[in-house]
């Protein structure tokens, strides 16, 4: 891969909406050049057979009890709203 110069790493600052001085993008144009010459280095490993996983260790997530913890507070959410009727958010109709 050839080395990622001054322009394009300006052109992917801006697209990514980093403001990056001047004096930083000899910097970034190197380091986004180590990034693509590791992704080359990535793709030339076989992994064919090899499973998908989500983790380097085998582990479950830790579950809780699906459970309403703040309910019967009603009237103090509604109290927030500008208009509320007959225990529901009132608004203004959109669609005729």
């Amino acid at each position: 891969m050839s080395e990622i110069d001054l322009e394009t790493a300006r052109k992917v600052a801006h697209l990514a909406r980093i403001a990056v001085p001047q004096e930083n993008l000899p910097a970034l144009a190197q380091e986004l050049s180590q990034i693509l010459t590791f992704m080359e280095e990535l793709n030339e490993v076989d992994v064919e057979g090899v499973e998908p996983m989500t983790s380097v260790t085998p582990m479950r997530l830790k579950r809780r009890k699906d459970g309403v913890t703040d309910g019967d507070i009603q009237a103090r959410i509604l109290s927030n709203a500008p208009d509320a009727r007959e225990g529901f958010f009132a608004v203004p109709k959109v669609v005729e």
